[in-house]
């Protein structure tokens, strides 16, 4: 387990924050993202903090309970970011977008437990993946304000083989999780792409008729 110093850390939050922002992945204070750090701790994301434009101020350290190691009030959603951490050690980076095409989706496909992709060359965006043949999975689930009822919910499909390192929640938007923060923002963005192309397919083929 390794992970990079709260000092690189900040910076690199806050330039992810302004480009996730720049896509529409981040309105209002919507998202929050996080990092492991070598100490053992975890840079977060402030709650209540805009993310296309924080500041150094906007990112504090919690312990691995999610408790306050400096200043600030951390996002709602850091129990979410530690449960990942703890299922997948080798995980340094997470990140959780709000775009309107991954909660369309959620909210069209309503009573879909997971939405999967086949045959896209993105697919060989994620982490050991090789080929475009085949297919992976993105794991969806329900929306709650109790963090704990969402873990439980998605743990035991995330560990079913073909899952991508991401799910869905439905009416909410996207955890996407990474060996880095380069890593992490590149699960988020391809997976972003994959939903918005078959969301694209599925217009032209309703144009098509």
């Amino acid at each position: 387990m390794t992970g990079i110093s709260f000092a690189e850390a900040v910076p690199a939050l806050i330039e992810i924050g302004r480009r996730l922002d720049a896509r529409g992945w981040a309105p209002a204070t919507a998202g929050n993202y996080s990092a492991r750090l070598d100490d053992g701790s975890f840079a977060v994301t402030v709650s209540g903090t805009h993310k296309g434009r924080l500041v150094p101020e906007g990112i504090m350290r919690v312990d691995a309970e999610g408790q306050a190691i400096t200043p600030g009030r951390p996002s709602a959603e850091t129990a979410l970011h530690l449960a990942l951490y703890r299922m997948f050690p080798a995980a340094g980076a997470v990140l959780h977008g709000h775009s309107p095409n991954a909660v369309g989706l959620s909210r069209a496909a309503s009573e879909a437990s997971e939405w999967v992709f086949r045959g896209h060359e993105m697919l060989k965006a994620f982490p050991g993946i090789v080929s475009h043949e085949g297919e992976m999975r993105l794991p969806m689930v329900d929306n709650s304000q109790d963090m704990a009822e969402i873990e439980a919910a998605v743990r035991p499909a995330l560990t079913v083989p073909g899952t991508i390192p991401a799910y869905l929640i439905r009416s909410h938007g996207l955890y996407a999780w990474g060996k880095d923060l380069d890593e992490a923002e590149r699960v988020l963005e391809a997976t972003e792409w994959l939903i918005a192309a078959e969301l694209a397919e599925q217009n032209f083929r309703r144009a098509l008729r």
